[in-house]
This record gives structure tokens, sequence and C-alpha cells, in this order.
């Protein structure tokens, strides 16, 4: 399995709870360690935005997949 495949597998799982709250996410690419995603429905706007994207799906990435440094939300 390729470091995105990973990737998009872990945040498969990830948006599961992110769509009991109305909100979801979509994997737009992984580059220089990077992992580029974009928020959508409820998480649009929501002031736990940052907490969900650092906090949350940030660490989960950064845990299971060493070639990940971090998170960016696209908008």
């Amino acid at each position: 399995m390729t470091t995105e495949e990973k990737i998009i597998d872990i945040l498969n799982k990830t948006r599961s709870y992110l769509q009991q709250d109305g909100g979801d996410l979509t994997f737009v690419k992984f580059e220089d360690g990077i992992v580029y995603i974009r928020l959508s429905g409820a998480c649009v706007g929501c002031g736990s935005v940052n907490v969900t994207l650092y906090d949350g799906i940030e660490n989960i990435l950064m845990a299971e997949v060493p070639d990940v440094i971090g998170v960016e939300q696209i908008q």
C-alpha cells in the first residue's frame, strides 16, 4: 500500500465521524509531507474546525503514516 493509499484509507475511516455531525472531507493531494484536504458541509464555518483539523485529523495521520508531517485545509 502506498503512502497516499494509507492516507486515503485513514481519511475514509475518519469521514464517518464528521458525517455524523453533518460535515465531510475530501482528500485533495499529498505533497512534500503535507496532506491537503477540503472540508465541507457543517465543517465550513464551524468554530471547532481547527480542533477537528489539527488535534484530530492531523494527529491521527501523523501517528499512523510516518511520511506525514502536517495537514492543510484547502478552501
